[in-house]
């Protein structure tokens, strides 16, 4: 491949990626997926230009992806990437033909989310906090009120890990007065998801002592051990250490999946649900009602008389 070509594709990319940071405001998370898929494309394409790429040559690289082990759901989002992209470019360089059309990524068995019991949750929120390392004494017992603080706040509400760390501290004044929160979810989509009172509690608490790990003028409500906004990894890496010493291996999407299984299991209202989590599709919700299937089986295994093993 010359070097003016491969620039010349990588140029475009970079247009493609600008586009869905400045004019379809992404988060930076999902243009950088966006990047790494495409860089794949341009490895893919080897001597091809981008307009030259045929269905054929996208269904190889589906089969070599498929042989290296990649998963059904990874290849999806690849060919999900690829297709948006090629529309872009039919849209802005065209006319183009999007060679990802028609095809399908393998399915793979459906793994359905994890999610905790309602009394392993209740175990894992009201276990007394654990010990940052990174911090100073005088700042471990703030440390340990915002971590309570979080959790509570991912499991009363069904908050994503970059909805959580969003929240600006104006947030907080929302939730101690009206017991709700807005929040700003994928594509730039708004919600307002209530706030349970022990998680009213927990911020509340938190409020009176994050100056002490807080800088002066910082906008954001949890913040990390140098007074700014708290990290993803930092909050994963804090979840961990709590799930640890239950024997858990406990992410923040897993609250979410928690509050989701347990607010179906009550309600059996799928669309609140839906509105709840902020899913644009009831599709993506409805991985719930097979959650909910298995709890309810349990339940009839255990009580029916012909159900029971012997």
């Amino acid at each position: 491949m010359g070097q003016a070509a491969l620039d010349s594709r990588r140029a475009r990319v970079d247009e493609y990626l600008q586009h869905l940071q400045a004019g379809r405001r992404l988060s930076p998370h999902t243009v950088s997926n966006y990047a790494r898929e495409l860089t794949v494309l341009i490895a893919e394409l080897e001597d091809l230009a981008f307009e030259r790429m045929h269905n054929q040559h996208v269904r190889r690289a589906v089969a070599r992806a498929h042989g290296k082990g990649l998963s059904g759901k990874s290849i999806a989002r690849r060919l999900s990437a690829w297709r948006s992209f090629f529309r872009w470019l039919d849209r802005h360089y065209g006319p183009v033909v999007n060679p990802v059309n028609g095809v399908r990524a393998p399915k793979s068995p459906k793994a359905l989310p994890k999610a905790l019991s309602p009394d392993m949750a209740a175990r894992l929120l009201d276990m007394p906090a654990t010990e940052p390392a990174d911090l100073e004494p005088a700042n471990i017992q703030a440390a340990n009120i915002r971590d309570k603080a979080m959790f509570e706040l991912f499991y009363s509400s069904g908050l994503r890990l970059a909805e959580l760390i969003g929240l600006d501290l104006v947030a907080a004044r929302s939730i101690g007065a009206e017991r709700d929160v807005n929040v700003l979810g994928k594509g730039s989509k708004t919600r307002n998801v209530p706030v349970g009172a022990k998680a009213v509690q927990a911020i509340d608490a938190w409020l009176a002592v994050r100056a002490q790990l807080a800088r002066p003028e910082e906008p954001a409500l949890f913040v990390g051990a140098r007074g700014g906004r708290i990290s993803p990894s930092m909050v994963q890496q804090r979840l961990r250490e709590w799930g640890k010493r239950l024997g858990l291996a406990v992410h923040p999407h897993m609250l979410r999946h928690s509050f989701a299984s347990h607010v179906l299991q009550s309600s059996q209202d799928l669309r609140a649900v839906q509105e709840l989590l902020g899913h644009a599709s009831i599709a993506a919700t409805q991985v719930y009602t097979h959650l909910d299937f298995q709890h309810l089986a349990k339940v009839y295994d255990a009580a029916h008389p012909r159900a029971k093993k012997k």
